[in-house]
């Protein structure tokens, strides 16, 4: 078999991607899934079940992190690389392409734009925010996710131990992860460091709104037509792959008010409302807002050891109850209306 067959045959293998719906990095990674149109089967992790700490999931990626891709042979384990597989993968006609040929400015700036703002400490900012909600403005977190977090952190830190012992060989990578796990919450925990880094936030947003500015120069909007510029060009790139899910992470965390509205960053302002009404942001992160489950999902629902197979059986479970509530409904329903119809005719007609 020649070179481009086996690439050809490498591309029609199926994209498998174990991903948490309500992790920053997924979010990116299932973005660009939905912009490039690919066929995709996906599989959701449980952070707040710890279903990344488990041994099967521990052995498909030793750091236990979300997103993990699965391509025929090839595992990879890391946002970023995730995303650029898929650029460098998949480059027939039919798939949109994120980033501009190599070489052109349109490129450099792509470049430039999704390296500065994947800089930025999302999970920093979103593990600040619940433990200092005073930072914040409009959170959607609901208060008692802070002492949510801290309870689940440390059953957390608990339950890695344990499973280092019943693992002898993910040993290392539990403790390692452990170890990781201890040093964010204090690094997270720390009013300083939050407040730095928020400060770096608004000087990364300002560099953000000029660029944004610059597009609308070059493109005005003329009457009866829309302006269809991002924020590299006149197309969507991986820079705003960064950018779009970086401001609705910034929007449920309740930092929008003090990065953009009344009159603050107009242009950034405008931007992520033309964000919200893209199709392919809506069909993935159009709902994610709504709730955060992985900070306060009640102890009753945690699940202590949970086995990759279990995960099928739960879900059925789930559903018979939820199908059984549903029938019971609607015969209570049903009696009721009868009941009623009856007491109409008796008294009415």
């Amino acid at each position: 078999m020649d070179e481009g067959a086996a690439d050809s045959v490498a591309v029609e293998e199926k994209l498998i991607l174990y991903h948490w719906t309500q992790s920053f990095t997924s979010q990116k990674v299932r973005l660009v899934i939905a912009e490039k149109g690919l066929k995709c089967q996906e599989h959701d992790v449980s952070l707040p079940l710890n279903e990344h700490n488990e041994p099967w999931f521990m052995r498909l990626n030793p750091s236990g992190e979300v997103p993990v891709l699965v391509h025929g042979e090839n595992i990879i384990c890391e946002a970023t690389q995730i995303i650029d597989y898929l650029e460098q993968t998949f480059t027939d006609e039919k798939t949109a392409r994120l980033v501009p040929e190599e070489g052109s400015m349109y490129y450099l700036r792509v470049q430039h734009y999704r390296e500065l703002l994947d800089s930025l400490p999302i999970d920093a900012y979103t593990h600040g925010c619940i433990l200092h909600p005073e930072l914040t403005a409009e959170s959607m977190i609901p208060a008692y996710a802070t002492s949510r977090i801290r309870t689940q952190i440390g059953n957390t830190e608990s339950e890695l131990k344990k499973l280092a012992q019943e693992n002898p060989d993910l040993e290392d990578a539990y403790i390692a992860k452990q170890k990781r796990l201890k040093n964010k919450l204090m690094e997270h925990d720390n009013i300083k460091y939050l407040t730095k880094i928020l400060d770096e936030l608004e000087k990364v947003l300002d560099q953000v709104e000029v660029e944004l500015q610059r597009r609308s120069e070059e493109t005005p909007e003329e009457e009866g037509t829309s302006n269809e510029s991002w924020l590299c060009g006149q197309f969507f790139s991986l820079a705003d792959i960064s950018l779009a899910v970086t401001l609705h992470r910034l929007k449920f965390l309740g930092f929008a008010r003090r990065n953009w509205g009344n009159g603050k960053r107009p242009h950034l302002e405008t931007y992520y409302e033309r964000i919200l009404q893209r199709k392919t942001f809506n069909q993935v992160l159009g709902n994610v807002n709504n709730i955060l489950i992985s900070a306060v999902l009640p102890t009753a629902f945690r699940v202590a050891k949970k086995r990759a197979p279990s995960i099928l059986g739960s879900s059925l479970m789930m559903g018979l109850i939820a199908g059984a509530g549903y029938i019971l409904f609607m015969c209570v329903r049903k009696r009721l209306f009868n009941v009623f119809s009856s007491f109409k005719a008796k008294h009415f007609f």
